[in-house]
Order: C-alpha cells, then structure tokens, then sequence
C-alpha cells in the first residue's frame, strides 16, 4: 500500500517541505529509516538523526528548524508525536486483517445476539442471553460468561476470559490472555483462625474507549461494580482489584496492583510497578513514580509523587540526591570528631 508524502500531509493538516510526489510505503523509527519510510522527530536528542536517516518523509514540529541540510521531505504539523500517531492508526486501519463471519468449532449460547460484520473466532466461547454490538471481533479461544454485553467496534483477542455479567462499551480493546469478572481477594477471618469466602456478587463494567493489555486482570465487585472509565488505559500484567474505580483518561502502566475500594481520579498517570492499598481516594491528575508504594489518600489535584511510600516527587529526588552524599558526608563527620578530639588534648 502506497501514498504520496502530499496525501499523507493532507490527512494531518501538515504542511511539505521537499519532495510531496515521493511514495511511502511503511513507517519507521528514524535512525533506522529507508527509502519509502516515513518518521517523526518530537523528541530533541533524536535530532542528529534527521540529518542522516534515508526514510524519504519526516514528520516534525512546526518549531523545527534544521541545523543543516535534510534530504528528507520534511512534513511540519502542530504536533509531530501526536500526528504519528494518528498516521499510525490510519495505516492499521487498512491493513487489518478485515476478519468475518464465523469459525469452527465456535458457540453462541441460547438468547445471544451478535451485530452486523462481526468476527468469532474459532474455539471462541459465547454464553447464553449476551448481546454483542456491531463490527464486534472475538478472536480464537476466547471466552464469553452470560448475560455479557460488548458494544460496538470491540475487540477480544485470543484467549480473554469474561466472566458472566460484565459489560464492555464500545471501540474498547482487550489483549490476550487477560482475565475479567473473577472474583475479588475476598475472605473473612474466623474465630479458628481460618477464612470464609466472601462470595462476589458484583461485575466489571469498561466504559467506552478502554484499552487493557495483556494478562490483566480485573476482579469483579463484591456488590455492586468494579468500573474502568471511558478513554482508560491498562498495561498488561495490570491488577485490578473488586470494587476499585479507574477515572477517565487514566493511563497505569504494567505490573501494578490497585487494592480493593480504591477509587482513581481522571488523567491519572501511575508508573510500572507501583502498589495502591485499598480504601484510597487518588484526586484527578494524580502523578505516581514506578515502584512506588501509596498507603494514604491524595486529595489535591496534579501532585506528583514517588517513593515507598509515596510522597513529594520533588522532596524524594532531593532524599535521592543527599543519600548519595552519605559516605562523603560521614567520613566529613568522622573528620571532623578527630579533629576536635585532637583539639580537646
């Protein structure tokens, strides 16, 4: 699939300078671009390479202004990662594999419904009584419990598991092998010293425009719902414990857990890694480190925090900085004592 440096400028509100007649055929990363590529530049320590990358176009900001002479057409936009992206989401659209119809082995349980242009893979699993949108895909091996609901432009890769009762609104994503609607780490201690199961009553709702990555998994409510909001992003190997709320926009990077009860403000950005306790309010805007362990309640907006436990971005970069000080600060001291002891004498 090929399309002129002018098209593709066309389609970002981009304006050319250099060749807008020459084909791209595949993008690339810069340094490591070839004739019918096309790259970007956003970030500024990447800049020696747009002097001597091969791709044939380069998106860039509109600031940019070279150093020296670039043999690449040069497309300027308002915002060169912003456009790759979309770029990027436009190619994937026309060169998806557009599948359809249905493959067996598969099966649809008694009272499901499945839209217009729809894709079940085969060994896919739909139970009974689900109502599933338009233009849905459900890759091979997946499984679908009762009573789910998926709205339109949804893809289930190979090997999700729903659980019964969940619901997943339209153009969400969930990646393979992730695991949604189990029940919550929920148990009662006994007088004997043993546990009781709390049994989960609730289910997970994914608002519309939802990513999850793979092998997430997000457990059910215990009563009520376990809510992932519009536009949220998941990494894989993501835990999401019963009842927790993940605001809009809110992006979580991989190998974190959020404990039960919590709930997370809209446009929140939590690192790799990082441990939430449960029962927590996280205000919008809300910023946390990777590795990060958060114990307490945030309640003002847009703080940036990183630690174990989490405090102050700011004030923890500084404690970073002076503990590597230590030994040059207590062998200073140790200097300092022999020097008054030999003063005493």
């Amino acid at each position: 699939m090929e399309f002129t440096v002018r098209q593709i400028a066309q389609m970002l509100n981009g304006k050319v300078v250099g060749d807008d007649t020459a084909l791209i055929r595949s993008a690339a990363k810069i340094e490591e671009g070839q004739p019918g590529c096309i790259s970007f530049l956003a970030n500024p320590k990447y800049e020696p390479y747009i002097y001597s990358t091969r791709s044939t176009a380069v998106i860039v900001d509109k600031s940019f202004e070279p150093r020296q002479e670039v043999a690449s057409a040069l497309i300027y936009v308002d915002n060169a990662y912003l456009s790759f992206t979309v770029l990027l989401e436009e190619y994937q659209k026309l060169t998806a594999q557009g599948k359809r119809g249905i493959e067996q082995p598969s099966h649809i349980g008694e009272g499901s419904t499945m839209g217009n242009n729809g894709y079940r893979g085969a060994f896919s699993y739909i139970g009974s009584h689900c109502t599933i949108g338009n233009n849905v895909k459900i890759y091979p091996n997946t499984y679908i419990g009762d009573q789910v609901s998926i709205g339109d432009n949804s893809v289930i890769h190979p090997g999700v598991r729903i659980y019964a009762r969940t619901v997943i609104g339209r153009n969400c994503t969930i990646f393979a092998n992730t695991v949604i609607g189990s029940d919550g780490f929920g148990f009662a201690p006994q007088p004997d010293g043993s546990y009781k199961t709390i049994p989960q009553l609730g289910n997970v709702v994914l608002e519309d425009d939802v990513s999850i990555g793979a092998n997430a998994t997000i457990d059910c409510a215990t009563m009520g719902s376990t809510i992932i909001r519009q536009g949220a992003k998941l990494d894989n190997l993501v835990q999401i414990a019963h009842n927790v709320e993940v605001g809009k926009n809110t992006v979580i990077a991989a190998q974190t857990g959020v404990s039960g009860s919590t709930k997370i403000g809209d446009q929140c950005v939590i690192a790799g890694q990082v441990g939430i306790a449960g029962h927590l309010t996280l205000a919008n805007r809300t910023k946390i480190g990777a590795q990060s362990g958060l114990g307490k309640s945030i309640k003002a907006e847009g703080l940036s925090l990183s630690g174990s436990p989490a405090y102050d971005l700011n004030l923890h970069l500084r404690s970073l900085a002076s503990l590597k000080r230590l030994p040059e600060m207590e062998k200073r001291l140790l200097e300092l004592e022999r020097s008054h002891q030999h003063s005493e004498k």
